[in-house]
């Protein structure tokens, strides 16, 4: 049974800095319970005061049966004691850690960064480990929480890296149902609060970055936005490394601080501009890559490259080029597990991934594709690969972007339909206390209006049904941004929403 005493709580943060000064008499009380929600404590808990805190959340704590509190600062009006800290974040997620005794330590993992592709990769990564190892393989996804083999242990994610406990909460379950091995993707964000604070991996995969995420509510500048997502290779004991990115020389050494050369693993396509100051370990190409067929070649170049045994020909289950870099991530890490070419093979041939390049044909119209595209990189890569597919059709766009953050993401959206569309409805995604219609008016900014058609339709429904019934046959229609997401996020509330593939699912029927 998980639970943890004041004396292995002061001797934690200590070890860390981070403990300033205790109330408590009794070092060997135990608490049976962790939260920092007071909706959810129970009696023997140990509340975490953090976030935006108010201290009528303790007394509320305190009255469901809190014996503890840990915090940045004292609350006198509780009587129960409290243990001073001079970082929430980082405490809750050593003390969270602790609570479950550790369970990390027994559960090998897989964790991906980047701006782009870490759903895909994961997805793949599970694809395959599942079939190599009886489907016993654990997911925390932008999409999905995976903590075991039965349909109730699948659950819709609200966070790319959820708060520290849990994370934790979820670790604990992924190793109580005898799942042999974990793959999670890792935001900037996680690092940035502290939420993975002291966690360490496996193999820690960095796929690419561009600007994204740069925001009065996220990372102020771009080097914050690198400095962040580069933690994840000092934190892991293997890298994987995508060289075909901007920065990844900088990735390359900050791997490098706490990796061996001998643990670092290099990939690129073949023909791109690697950087010479990165090493060579594997490279691929594209066979074959079409809306029907996507086919690669990996080939080994290092002698560890040759010792994984990893080289060959693969059928990857999702079209589009961008997603070739993502399968050929994926093949690395699982062989680094262990997994052997058919395993491989067979995943990467038989992965879904909920809300990617969802095909969704009809017979009057274009064809709809619903993908959770949401930044120039993104974007960019379905709609240009799109648009090399149907060059006699257009390109009709859906999108918008998200209020109070990654404002950058605005112009490059509207650089992405400049660039490879033809018409664009802009309309509604997530706009919490921002206007819509002034998110959608920074988007139009970008695109040239003399060419491209762009319209502004606020009810995000009303865009997907005007845009699918306003295309011919030979036409695409892509609908980014939102993919399954049940809900919108509007002056911080979730607003119910049908959800972007639910919506086009329905549309389609009879058309």
């Amino acid at each position: 049974m998980a639970q943890i005493t004041v004396d292995e709580i002061l001797t934690l943060l200590d070890e860390h800095h981070l403990l300033i000064r205790s109330q408590f008499d009794n070092s060997q009380q135990r608490f049976q319970s962790i939260a920092y929600n007071s909706k959810v404590v129970s009696q023997g808990c140990l509340f975490f005061c953090k976030g935006n805190f108010r201290a009528e959340y303790l007394a509320d704590a305190q009255k469901r049966g809190a014996t503890g509190y840990v915090s940045e600062q004292e609350y006198g009006h509780v009587t129960i004691p409290g243990i001073i800290v001079s970082n929430i974040q980082k405490a809750m997620s050593l003390l969270s850690a602790a609570f479950f005794g550790f369970p990390q330590n027994n559960l090998p993992t897989i964790a991906y960064t980047g701006t782009k592709g870490k759903t895909t990769s994961a997805y793949f990564t599970k694809s395959i480990l599942d079939r190599m190892y009886d489907k016993k393989v654990g997911l925390f996804s932008t999409i999905n929480t995976v903590v075991g083999d039965r349909p109730e242990d699948v659950t819709k994610s609200s966070l790319t890296t959820p708060e520290s406990l849990d994370l934790f909460t979820n670790m604990n379950r992924v190793v109580q149902n005898g799942m042999t091995h974990l793959v999670m993707e890792v935001s900037s964000q996680a690092y940035k609060k502290n939420r993975v604070y002291n966690l360490h991996y496996d193999i820690g995969v960095f796929l690419n970055i561009s600007p994204d995420h740069i925001g009065r509510n996220e990372h102020p500048t771009f080097a914050d936005y690198l400095h962040c997502k580069e933690q994840l290779l000092v934190n892991s004991r293997t890298c994987v490394i995508n060289a075909d990115s901007d920065h990844m020389v900088d990735v390359y050494y900050a791997a490098k601080a706490t990796s061996q050369p001998e643990d670092i693993f290099v990939y690129h396509r073949k023909g791109s501009t690697k950087n010479p100051e990165l090493p060579e370990d594997f490279m691929y190409e594209s066979l074959a890559d079409s809306l029907t067929e996507n086919i690669i070649e990996i080939s080994a170049v290092s002698p560890k490259a040759h010792r994984l045994g990893i080289d060959g020909t693969y059928h990857i289950s999702i079209p589009g080029d961008y997603n070739e870099g993502n399968a050929v991530a994926a093949a690395i890490t699982s062989g680094l597990m262990k997994a052997d070419k058919k395993a491989i093979a067979y995943g990467l041939s038989h992965t879904v991934v909920p809300g990617r390049m969802e095909i969704y044909p009809t017979h009057e119209h274009g064809t709809v594709y619903v993908d959770y595209a949401h930044n120039y990189g993104s974007l960019h890569a379905v709609l240009d690969f799109l648009k090399q597919q149907s060059p006699a059709g257009k390109v009709i766009v859906i999108t918008g972007s998200t209020g109070d953050k990654g404002i950058d993401r605005r112009e490059g959206l509207g650089k992405a339909i400049n660039e490879s569309a033809n018409v664009a409805y802009l309309t509604t995604d997530d706009p919490a206390t921002e206007d819509p219609k002034v998110i959608a008016d920074e988007i139009a900014a970008h695109i040239d209006q003399k060419r491209i058609a762009v319209q502004y339709i606020a009810d995000r429904k009303t865009a997907i049904s005007k845009a699918i019934e306003a295309s011919h046959p030979g036409d695409v229609v892509v609908v980014a941004g939102k993919g399954h997401d049940a809900f919108q996020k509007i002056n911080g509330q979730n607003v119910p929403y049908q959800g972007d593939a639910p919506i086009v699912s329905k549309l389609v029927k009879g058309l």
